[in-house]
């Protein structure tokens, strides 16, 4: 037995709740679309995994951050779905796809056809196992993935009100998670093998800055190490993490936050893949033409950098969905996925956003020992990258459309001198002008050709259209 299906989603996490709002936008027809997921829920926004849902107090729960009100739209409930026509096998896990003969076949024996397939299989956590370390079974040993990754959290941190959690990793996870323990009086060490936080991401001055708040409330940070073993006692709980380095942390919870693999495994030896993921087109569609695929498992172009990238982040996951669908309902009208590389993270009383790429020479701005800092990354002579703590809407903006445009840096000092101020000014101009100084400065904004190009352009084409119709009158009267 089997079912068929025009469209089907692969995966039910954020991605696939906005593409299916995004279905809806375009005209797909009731009963025309399919979302297949492991978890038992439909589509939530996973950022309130590691922050509203560990609250101590107004906790955020299901159904209140269900897709897609995370991009202020609206929340798409089980019942939203239903009045919609659209299928949600949930609970269900696809354990073969042929990609030859359109079909996946899930755990429980059945066949799912579908015509075009929208692959959102986001990705797992890594686990200790792969790195020679056991212990991941035990009771109070937490990784944060999905709902019921945060339940376990959630349960860990109540049966030990006052106690020692461990995090191991300094990413994003265990940053959030970290806090969202603090928040809930629970004493926190952070390990990671790193000289500093956020390694990915950050820069030294940056990461300190952070951790400085962190320890400021309290969290310990023991880097340059790794974990080692685990001690469990008779009931199968974690009581003391070993290190690397000889360390003995006495423990009552641990959260794992040391990466995520992306779920190709259906479609190894059946599509291409790159940067461990499957490699799509400016449609983000793969090298099947009835495949696409959004969200941490595709490795698309990014115009802007001219290469193709992976991006594991939630902006990143709801944008190429929304561009997928559009690119398979209106073809002729979507064109290519221009996406700014976008990271955010909001902990405590912090926030700050990230856009570009943090390549090349890096320029701090801002005080330190205050709310609100920044840098630029300029390569090759280009800006490529600003970060931004603590700014307003305005500013952020500011950072994302400067980094969009990509201006000539000439002189560090000076970029340094006007800190936010050159993305502020940067930002108010509409395109790039011919080579200008921003404030007399030696910042330089280069002038592309493209206008140049498009005034010739109409020119040629209005010569053209008149030749024409004087042609044409002069056949007519032959």
């Amino acid at each position: 037995m089997g079912r068929a299906f025009t469209y089907v989603i692969l995966g039910g996490g954020v991605a696939a709740g906005y593409a299916a709002l995004e279905f809806t936008k375009r005209g797909v027809s009731q009963g025309e679309l399919c979302i297949i997921s492991e978890e038992p829920v439909a589509p939530y926004e996973r950022p309130a995994l590691s922050k509203g849902f560990l609250l101590p107090e107004a906790r955020a729960r299901l159904p209140s951050f269900h897709t897609c009100v995370g991009d202020n739209e609206e929340r798409l409930t089980p019942k939203w779905y239903k009045e919609h026509g659209i299928e949600l096998v949930l609970g269900t896990r696809v354990k073969s796809a042929d990609v030859r003969r359109k079909t996946l076949l899930t755990a429980t024996g059945e066949t799912i056809s579908y015509r075009i397939l929208l692959v959102a299989t986001g990705a797992r956590a890594l686990k200790l196992e792969e790195f020679g370390v056991t212990g991941s079974d035990a009771e109070n040993v937490c990784y944060l993935r999905d709902l019921a990754d945060a339940n376990r959290i959630f349960d860990a941190m109540q049966s030990c009100p006052g106690g020692n959690a461990i995090v191991i990793g300094g990413g994003y996870i265990g940053m959030e998670c970290a806090a969202s323990l603090v928040i809930n009086k629970i004493n926190v060490t952070m390990v990671f093998p790193e000289a500093h936080c956020m390694a990915r991401l950050f820069t030294p001055k940056i990461a300190s800055y952070y951790e400085d708040y962190y320890k400021s409330k309290g969290v310990t940070f023991i880097k340059g190490t790794v974990l080692s073993s685990f001690d469990i006692d008779s009931d199968g709980k974690v009581t003391a993490v070993n290190l690397r380095d000889g360390s003995l942390l006495p423990a009552d919870m641990v959260v794992v936050g040391i990466g995520i693999r992306p779920n190709t495994g259906l479609f190894e030896g059946q599509l291409t893949l790159e940067k461990g993921g499957i490699k799509v087109n400016g449609k983000l569609q793969s090298s099947n033409s009835s495949i696409y695929a959004v969200g941490d498992v595709a490795a698309f172009p990014v115009k802007l950098f001219g290469e193709c990238r992976r991006l594991e982040h939630v902006d990143s996951a709801r944008r190429s969905a929304r561009h997928a669908v559009a690119a398979i309902m209106e073809p002729e009208k979507t064109g290519e996925f221009d996406y700014l590389p976008f990271f955010y993270s909001r902990v405590f009383t912090m926030s700050w956003q990230f856009y570009g790429d943090n390549v090349g020479e890096v320029v701090h701005y801002g005080d330190f020992s205050g709310s609100t800092i920044g840098a630029y990354w300029v390569s090759k002579g280009y800006l490529v990258g600003s970060f931004l703590e603590g700014g307003t809407k305005e500013e952020y903006e500011a950072i994302a459309k400067t980094t969009r445009l990509k201006p000539a840096i000439e002189d560090l000092g000076e970029l340094e001198r006007q800190g936010l101020g050159f993305a502020l000014t940067v930002s108010q101009k509409p395109l790039p002008s011919p080579p200008v100084e921003v404030n007399g400065s030696g910042l330089v904004l280069e002038r592309p050709i493209y206008a140049l190009h498009a005034t010739a352009g109409v020119i040629v084409a209005a010569s053209i259209a008149a030749f024409a119709y004087w042609y044409g009158r002069r056949r007519r009267r032959w």
